[in-house]
């Protein structure tokens, strides 16, 4: 099994743990991850602004993993929406794909709709499968009550996306709880986080973020878990910023899923980057069965 590893632009500068967590995992499970080094952004800030400039970001990273005749592996939420809808709008409109072939030419690539687009979470549950990931896990948790965050990008639209059901996905859920962790119902659960909002309305993403964190507290929730490096980051600040003041009390700790998989895993802590989160994930040790 082998795909093309896209990092996007926010993991590598401000969320390397998820990366290193997804290769860490993959790697014990036997998934081949290929660095393109060409790879650049998809094109997700452009979108409301100029639709070509957008699509021509994200097809030359579609092109680039044609070339190489590798399905994408994306980690990113936003990066997995744009690069769906570029896939999407290609395929429907036959002269904007010559167009902008027309452009790649001059790179010597060009995109016929030969490669799939992959969320980390669709290779896990679809291509390795809830047995295999179970028959891999050797350590399980108990007792352990997880909030899973499923982030806009990946389920809508959903004709495009292809991800899960839009209204009530499971995905995410049963990953979640193959490591014997429960993932509770949560009213904010399918909610936006709030990033896209920093620095546009801060008030407003900060407002969006701590009333999803409160719902996931009142859910009995020990952790959030998240796959998208923008609603793991917005979970993360929005809480380091609250606790400077001790009447919002704990923060409520977001783990990456690979994190949380790779620990089940047995996978040492450190390949995982479990102390490079903002808020402390040592607690979930203690939810490990006793042996």
């Amino acid at each position: 099994m082998k795909f093309a590893l896209f990092h996007g632009c926010n993991i590598p500068a401000r969320v390397a743990q998820y990366a290193n967590a997804t290769e860490a995992v993959c790697d014990r499970l036997g998934i081949e991850l290929v660095e393109i080094a060409d790879f650049n952004c998809c094109g997700y800030p452009a979108r409301n602004t100029d639709d070509r400039a957008f699509v021509l970001s994200a097809a030359k990273n579609l092109a680039l993993a044609e070339k190489a005749g590798l399905d994408l592996l994306v980690m990113c939420k936003c990066c997995y929406g744009s690069l769906k809808k570029a896939e999407y709008v290609l395929h429907q409109n036959q002269d904007l794909k010559a167009d902008i072939n027309r452009f790649l030419a001059k790179e010597s690539l060009q995109y016929q709709n030969g490669i799939q687009v992959n969320h980390l979470l669709s290779v896990l549950y679809h291509a390795v499968g809830i047995d295999r990931l179970k028959g891999a896990i050797s350590k399980t948790y108990s007792g352990l009550q997880i909030a899973v965050s499923y982030g806009c990008h990946a389920l809508r639209p959903s004709n495009v996306t292809g991800f899960d059901d839009p209204v009530s996905p499971r995905i995410f859920d049963e990953l979640v709880e193959i490591t014997g962790a429960f993932s509770v119902d949560w009213t904010r659960k399918l909610d936006c986080c709030g990033a896209p909002l920093t620095g546009i309305n801060d008030r407003l993403a900060m407002d969006m973020a701590q009333k999803k964190i409160a719902s996931a507290r009142e859910s009995g929730a020990h952790f959030i878990c998240t796959a998208c490096p923008y609603t793991h980051l917005q979970f993360d600040v929005v809480q380091t910023r609250l606790a400077t003041n001790p009447e919002n009390g704990e923060p409520l700790a977001a783990i990456l899923y690979p994190q949380l998989l790779g620990l089940c895993l047995g996978i040492d802590q450190k390949a995982l980057g479990i102390s490079e989160n903002l808020i402390d994930l040592s607690g979930i040790n203690s939810f490990f069965m006793a042996e």
